[in-house]
């Protein structure tokens, strides 16, 4: 598939999504970029703000198979894994695929279960498979991962895992819309919700054709170490226990073509690397408790290193 026609894909998704999430577009080209990547995304937010929405507009609008898992403290590895019964009649263990199987994920309030079930999708997330009774199974080629945590409630939930955010390629928030743009949210949902009536605008092969597209797109020598530099630095940066990983290079390259790609390129260019630094980098790091009693920020510091560090001509 020619760049072209994969850009017009994008277009076609984001316009459909337009069509529930209004004044969502920056929100929803990083959720696209990810998408494309072959990332998966940490939306964290207030309640309210249409993170669960966002997601299953996603899901409407691609030809695909999405499951809904709703995070609790009572859930278990196997009610996302899947689980394996004995069959009486052919006296041998069937397993039954749990919600991971699937295209699209909505990992719903991922922070309200304990760490042993947020721990069973760190394989999936990283190597797109299982292991369930001693035995690998693949998931589907397209496996995304939306994840939705409420970060002003802390009662009875647990923190995500350093190991666990490293394998979300971004975290970026929704925030609150315009009044012009809510309003437009209540006329919109005065007699029905809009994704009621949404249909899918694209074809599950489209989506992997946009996929291997954003690989074609080139980036030079020069912006490669510009991202290693950039992660880097984060690991030097007084106030930070511990920086970006390899992965965030990885994710923040990846993630980087698919944008160019989004913007009629054939290359990356600079703003594109800049525009995604905090949502890819951000989340992995550790900040020292005393440089987060001072003010210091994890999303600060990215923005000081894209800042410091220079750009390449």
């Amino acid at each position: 598939m020619n760049l072209p026609a994969a850009r017009e894909i994008y277009q076609k998704i984001a316009a459909n999504i337009s069509h529930v999430m209004h004044g969502q577009s920056a929100a929803t080209r990083k959720l696209l970029a990810a998408l494309a990547s072959g990332g998966h995304v940490l939306l964290e937010d207030f309640p309210g703000t249409g993170k669960t929405t966002l997601a299953k507009v996603l899901a409407r609008s691609i030809d695909a198979r999405f499951k809904r898992v709703q995070f609790t403290p009572d859930l278990l590895p196997s009610d996302i894994l899947g689980v394996s019964i004995f069959n009486q009649r052919e006296q041998e263990f069937q397993f039954h695929e749990g919600p991971v199987f699937t295209n699209i994920l909505l990992a719903d309030e991922i922070n309200r279960a304990s760490p042993r079930t947020q721990s069973a999708l760190l394989e999936a997330m990283g190597e797109a498979q299982v292991s369930v009774d001693g035995e690998r199974r693949n998931l589907a080629e397209l496996f995304f991962v939306v994840a939705t945590q409420n970060p002003v409630e802390f009662r009875g939930t647990y923190p995500l895992p350093e190991a666990q955010m490293d394998r979300f390629a971004m975290q970026f928030t929704l925030g609150y819309v315009q009044p012009a743009e809510e309003m437009a949210v209540l006329t919109a949902q005065a007699d029905h919700h809009p994704l009621d009536e949404l249909k899918p605008c694209v074809t599950l092969a489209e989506v992997m054709a946009l996929k291997h597209a954003a690989q074609t797109i080139r980036i030079n020598e020069e912006l490669k170490r510009y991202i290693v530099e950039l992660t880097g630095a984060t690991r030097t940066t007084t106030g930070v226990q511990l920086g970006a990983s390899p992965r965030a290079s990885l994710a923040l390259m990846k993630a980087a073509q698919a944008l160019a790609l989004f913007d009629g390129l054939e290359f990356v260019t600079p703003e594109q690397i800049q525009e995604l630094a905090v949502p890819v980098i951000a989340h992995r790091l550790v900040m020292e408790a005393q440089a987060r009693f001072s003010g210091l920020t994890a999303r600060g510091v990215v923005e000081s290193v894209v800042k410091k560090i220079k750009v390449p001509a």
